[in-house]
């Protein structure tokens, strides 16, 4: 058991590092490319992955929730777009910090819509997890910057997938599952950018953009957000199949950590005390939901 839960951790902290590498890839495509042809790329890969994994081992699934697989498709892909334009936009580690938010959502989705315990301990976690994003974004009492909301909304929808994973594993394979995301992912991109060459709107510019040919240098990044992004997902998998997602979620805050270090080789400023004390309160937050 306990050989079990050092591999769990040191998959999961691999997972964490891959994770902080993509954010990395992304930021500095971020110099050239627009929002949405990153999110582009950063799937248009995967779906050529699970793709040629599907002729090799077709599926064996029962199906039925069509419009639920699409709805977590739709989910993911709204994370992940407002994800990669707080990456390009504010410091990494503040950044990965609102993703990991998804914690607190998934609890609260999974307490309104299945019925799920928190518990006291969870809700205090929950309490936490809500003043921490106001300390993260320095709300003020005013308004919130673009960044702050869709930082929260790339946190609300994760949630939103990860909690109709827990209904669609009961009737798609896994590969089904994610190619749902990365299908949506590299169509709806393509739309937007055809669509961005008829109009602009700079309130829109984290979902508009005109498609760009990478420079040479840019498609060693792109290679290399595909590679992170694929290997994340497969140690990340790996942790939670020998451990309980408890201890494995935990050890996934390091991310923030591994975050915030690379995001400083890039020329991040380190966070202020009032942005660090509101990242202490997400993982703690986290921490105590996960193990509500």
């Amino acid at each position: 058991m306990e050989e079990n839960v050092n591999k769990a951790i040191k998959y999961m902290l691999l997972a964490s590092f891959l994770f902080a590498l993509m954010g990395v890839s992304a930021k500095e495509l971020s110099d050239n490319l627009s929002t949405i042809e990153v999110v582009f790329f950063r799937n248009v890969f995967g779906v050529f992955f699970i793709l040629f994994s599907i002729y090799k081992s077709p599926l064996k699934q029962i199906g039925g929730k069509f419009w639920l697989l699409i709805f977590r498709g739709v989910a993911g892909f709204s994370a992940l777009l407002f994800f990669f334009y707080n990456i390009a936009n504010i410091p990494l580690g503040e950044a990965m910090t609102f993703s990991k938010t998804s914690t607190i959502f998934t609890a609260l989705l999974a307490y309104f819509f299945l019925k799920e315990h928190i518990g006291f301990k969870g809700w205090i976690g929950v309490f936490i997890g809500f003043i921490g994003i106001l300390f993260i974004a320095q709300f003020d009492g005013s308004t919130l910057k673009k960044t702050d909301y869709l930082g929260i909304l790339s946190g609300v929808g994760a949630a939103l997938a990860y909690t109709s994973i827990r209904e669609l594993r009961k009737f798609y394979d896994s590969r089904a599952i994610v190619l749902s995301f990365m299908g949506v992912g590299t169509v709806l991109p393509l739309l937007f950018m055809i669509f961005s060459e008829f109009y602009t709107n700079p309130n829109l510019d984290f979902m508009l953009g005109i498609f760009m040919m990478p420079k040479p240098e840019d498609w060693i990044f792109i290679i290399l957000l595909g590679i992170f992004s694929t290997y994340a997902q497969i140690y990340m998998t790996k942790a939670y199949s020998f451990a309980k997602a408890g201890i494995v979620g935990t050890v996934s805050y390091s991310n923030i950590v591994f975050s915030i270090i690379l995001g400083l080789f890039m020329g991040d400023s380190f966070p202020s005390f009032i942005v660090l004390f509101g990242i202490i309160l997400i993982v703690l937050s986290g921490i105590m939901v996960s193990k509500k």
